[in-house]
């Protein structure tokens, strides 16, 4: 098969061969019949003569050497931790002191699954997910906040189905003890992307609207002091209770658009990382000792980790020293 730039077919090939070495007609002549260049009749007529038939078929473009190519021990290097970290190219590189970029090709050559595909505990491949080309970020810290809940089966104690196994979880589960769930409430600054999670027993009106003055604070001691306008989901807590919170910070609430999760797709985003990152990132063996280990990774999330949409910087870095 012709790539898709030949202006000759095989069967063409045959052709300008037929007409050039058996019929002895000038190399120039019959170029210019089929339309293409002396040079590139030439070449397919010297290959015929050099090895046949076979010599008309397309050969690969790809060199036989490439000597800048990164070297084995570094790819080697750079595969282990993503098994091992499950994190991306703008994570990887600068601790490996190479290229975002050329941890993304050495990715895809091996053909390393995304990780968005990986169970955040296992590593395995358990899913693939759909993602939007049409991205926005507003112009200053405060401009637009955005407020949403992730929900998360309690741990009980002594550790759940992930430190056990499903089959322990089924053999000694009582099932007439209720778990039930926590609450990750979570707020984002559109510019900067700092982050404010807690978690907390539901996500009623009155625990809603406390969450969000608390998150105020938080910001305010970052830098920022002025929140113009809170997205929200439609929630029912979100609709009917945060309001005088939002009036008393001078801001504006905003909804997006009924079954449109994508409009909220920054606090999403982070709701994901919170799930890969802090509650399945290690097996907890109580739910205490995963709600305590979220204040210092919210820390590290806001203060060190690399975000790829601030070009490797942490969300601290676009804010102001207070």
């Amino acid at each position: 098969m012709s790539h898709r730039n030949a202006r000759l077919t095989l069967h063409g090939r045959r052709v300008l061969v037929e007409r050039v070495v058996d019929q002895g007609r000038p190399c120039a002549h019959v170029a210019a019949e089929l339309g293409i260049s002396r040079q590139c009749a030439h070449r397919w007529v010297t290959r015929y003569r050099a090895h046949g038939d076979p010599g008309l078929v397309e050969r690969s473009s790809r060199p036989r050497r490439c000597p800048t190519r990164t070297s084995t021990a570094v790819e080697d290097r750079v595969l282990a931790l993503r098994a091992h970290r499950r994190q991306g190219p703008d994570q990887i590189g600068p601790d490996l002191g190479i290229p975002a970029r050329t941890v993304s090709r050495i990715l895809r050559r091996h053909r390393a699954p995304y990780l968005h595909q990986l169970d955040p505990l296992t590593g395995t491949v358990i899913r693939a997910s759909k993602t939007t080309a049409v991205r926005y970020e507003r112009d200053r810290p405060g401009e637009l906040v955005h407020m949403d809940v992730k929900k998360l089966g309690r741990i009980p104690d002594g550790g759940g189905w992930r430190a056990h196994g499903r089959a322990a979880r089924d053999r000694d589960r009582d099932r007439s003890t209720k778990i039930g769930f926590d609450y990750v409430h979570s707020l984002v600054d559109d510019h900067s992307r700092l982050a404010y999670s807690e978690v907390l027993p539901d996500e009623k009106g009155i625990t809603c609207a406390g969450f969000l003055d608390r998150a105020a604070h938080h910001f305010a001691a970052h830098g920022i002091t002025r929140i113009e306008r809170v997205m929200t989901d439609n929630a029912w807590a979100y609709k009917y209770s945060i309001g005088a919170v939002v009036a008393k910070l001078g801001a504006r609430q905003v909804f997006i658009k009924p079954h449109c999760p994508w409009q909220n797709g920054k606090v999403e985003r982070l709701n994901r990382t919170l799930a890969t990152e802090w509650a399945y990132r290690q097996v907890f063996t109580s739910n205490d000792q995963r709600a305590a280990a979220l204040a210092p990774w919210v820390e590290y999330y806001n203060t060190q980790r690399r975000h790829s949409a601030l070009g490797g910087q942490p969300p601290i870095n676009r804010l102001s020293p207070t």
